[in-house]
């Protein structure tokens, strides 16, 4: 009896050990500079700013903030929630790893060179995802054929049709559209089909190299993705894009920001007469001539959107030209 008891008692104390728990706080931090996207790095742009949650931080947020300041001396402003990923296999660690990403939206600092942080574009880790010039060359030339390999090579008839109908999906084929919000699920295709350097990280599996797109650590590139795709969700029906701004702006600069963002062209008077519409935004009697042509208005977000940042705003014409 008292074996059983003394088995009973050790049992839960190994159970214990085998499913530690470890909480990183990760955060997106998105700049949009001369038109470009960009995000914040660290580790010689590998990594996204991070750290785990401590007894001394007073919430998640204030933590986030903590270890952002620390590498990169940069203060958040505007942060949201993002995702919670808890994927033992994707991170390499025996623990089970919770990764609790927010999203920051910003300005990008002009700042000396530094060798431990910087921005880097977006487009740089997801190239196949900047449709503002058409159709990038990287997907019919490499990743929808290496796709379709993938897929053929299921050899259940059920399967094969079941990835041939996801890549369909995901990559707008088969006289789909391209779905600009389906960053993440286009990423997960990529790893599934082991066709990114995150997915066979430490595997010597004989498969052809990767496709071309900067790799980074553990789970970061994922939670990239993650917070690309809940940006261009939002930038339609929330006017979260002011915080990227700068006080004042042109309509074709506050144009070419959600372009950038979006990775597609908008649809220029549609776009105009919806900002207008919409009242979002007001003149301030300044113009500028740096455009090309004539001086064009300066505008800047009225005061009330400032204040109601969580309300419902503009609906953004993205072409599907």
């Amino acid at each position: 009896m008292q074996d059983k008891t003394a088995r009973a008692t050790k049992q839960p104390a190994r159970n214990d050990r085998s499913q530690a728990v470890n909480a990183d706080l990760i955060a997106v931090v998105i700049a949009v500079t001369t038109g470009e996207p960009r995000v914040l790095t660290i580790e010689q742009a590998q990594a996204l700013p991070s750290g785990p949650f401590e007894l001394g931080h007073r919430s998640l947020q204030s933590g986030l903030r903590a270890w952002v300041e620390r590498q990169t001396g940069h203060q958040l402003g505007y942060i949201e929630q993002l995702y919670t990923f808890a994927d033992r296999d994707r991170t390499g660690d025996e623990r089970v790893q919770i990764s609790i990403s927010y999203l920051g939206l910003t300005r990008e600092e002009q700042a000396e060179r530094s060798q431990t942080h910087g921005w880097h574009g977006w487009y740089d880790y997801f190239p196949w995802e900047d449709h503002r010039a058409g159709v990038p060359s990287i997907l019919p030339d490499i990743v929808v054929p290496r796709l379709s390999a993938w897929s053929d090579d299921a050899e259940d008839p059920s399967i094969r049709r079941d990835r041939r109908q996801r890549v369909a999906y995901a990559f707008g084929l088969d006289d789909r559209d391209w779905n600009e919000e389906l960053v993440l699920q286009r990423y997960e295709l990529l790893y599934e089909a082991a066709l990114v350097a995150e997915a066979t990280r430490g595997r010597d599996n004989g498969n052809p190299p990767s496709i071309p797109g900067r790799p980074m650590i553990a789970d970061h590139r994922r939670i990239l993705a993650t917070g690309m795709a809940r940006l261009r969700t939002k930038i339609k029906y929330r006017p979260v894009v002011f915080e990227l701004m700068p006080a004042t702006f042109t309509l074709l600069q506050l144009q070419r920001t959600v372009e950038a963002l979006a990775g597609r062209l908008v649809h220029k008077p549609n776009f105009r007469r919806l900002i207008e519409e919409q009242d979002l935004v007001e003149e301030t009697g300044e113009t500028m001539s740096d455009t090309g042509g004539r001086p064009a208005k300066r505008f800047r977000f009225r005061q009330t959107v400032l204040v109601e940042r969580t309300a419902a705003g503009t609906k953004l014409p993205l072409s599907r030209g």
